[in-house]
């Protein structure tokens, strides 16, 4: 077993010699609407006293930080559903300053950006993902059941106004989006806003709804760009998993995150922190480790922490299993995405 003495000062390694420094942090379960893809629609959400209290997310998140995390993604459900979160952000703002911490971003379905848009600005952050699956106002309501377009269209409207960079994140969803590939592309371009389209994931029990239905795979999607532009592939990597492309005929830049077609394990620097403190070393695996026990055991002291975030990324698997077959689905979690953070 490696000492304590010679832990310290370590930065994070996992066991293929990847460097850990990005970290996905789920601030909350909830969420204010219930995307069909994501969670059932009667969701049984955690005791609140089981989530890490903002002070503990701040202790948790800082420590990282001191270990070489240099990018810091805040997810949820839905994260500024989450009570006081902005002073969560604004304590993050100090790593920021001292550039220890190089980004503090978050992924949000844009419904509370109105109200934060500014306010996150002044924390430091400049970049958000917003979760955008249709630009169809009944489809919206639909494939969200608690969500309307309007909000989250202000929302996007504050969050660009503010001076936040704004990238789409698009579910592939088959029979459902297939027709709204070019109305979302040249929307996106005329607000000068990246997008993603991603692979639906095999995560969690959604009710009634047929994952394998669901599933539009990327490279689909690409053939269709190609069937209507030139598109040219770049050497872009953003510190995640999405491969880009660029539209010449707009000068877009579209990126895919392909985990089922296509596995983008080889690079991986993140890790993912729920908001139960679970440490999970891959979104498409069950190994986690409790880092919660370790904070809450040790008020006066980050060491046994440390220690346990360094044994738990010498457990970092190589890659994920995702795979849909023609009958069912191999690797399926089953927690829902919500409770991992994405």
């Amino acid at each position: 077993m490696i000492s304590r003495l010679t832990y310290k000062g370590m930065k994070l390694i996992d066991p293929f010699a990847r460097a850990i420094t990005y970290l996905r942090v789920s601030v909350t379960d909830r969420c204010d609407f219930r995307c069909v893809y994501c969670m059932s629609e009667n969701m049984t959400f955690l005791p609140k006293r089981e989530l890490l209290t903002l002070e503990e997310l701040e202790r948790m998140c800082t420590t990282f930080v001191g270990l070489g995390v240099e990018k810091l993604r805040i997810t949820g459900g839905e994260p500024l559903v989450r009570r006081d979160i902005m002073t969560f952000f604004q304590s993050m703002s100090r790593h920021l300053d001292s550039g220890a911490l190089k980004e503090l971003t978050l992924t949000t379905n844009g419904s509370q950006l109105e109200k934060y848009a500014q306010t996150l600005y002044d924390a430091g952050v400049r970049r958000v993902n917003v979760s955008l699956d249709t630009l169809d106002e009944k489809k919206f309501a639909d494939v969200t059941r608690w969500g309307r377009l309007p909000q989250v269209l202000r929302g996007i409207d504050a969050a660009q106004a503010a001076g936040l960079r704004v990238k789409i994140n698009a579910v592939a969803l088959k029979g459902f989006n297939e027709d709204e590939l070019a109305s979302i592309t040249s929307w996106c371009a005329s607000r000068d806003i990246d997008l993603t389209w991603i692979e639906v994931m095999p995560m969690g029990d959604i009710g009634n709804e047929n994952r394998i239905g669901q599933y539009w795979s990327l490279k689909d999607v690409r053939k269709a760009y190609e069937d209507h532009y030139q598109v040219t592939d770049l050497a872009e990597r953003s510190g995640g998993p999405a491969r880009y492309v660029r539209l010449e005929e707009t000068g877009q830049k579209i990126g895919f995150i392909t985990p089922l077609s296509h596995n983008f394990c080889e690079s991986c620097n993140r890790v993912r922190l729920t908001c139960t403190g679970e440490l999970y070393l891959c979104l498409g695996q069950e190994d986690m480790a409790d880092l919660r026990t370790p904070l809450r055991d040790h008020p006066d002291s980050n060491a046994p922490l440390e220690d346990a975030i360094h044994r738990a990324i010498g457990l970092k698997p190589k890659g994920h299993d995702f795979d849909y077959s023609r009958q069912g689905i191999d690797g399926q979690m089953p927690r829902h995405m919500s409770h991992t953070g994405g």
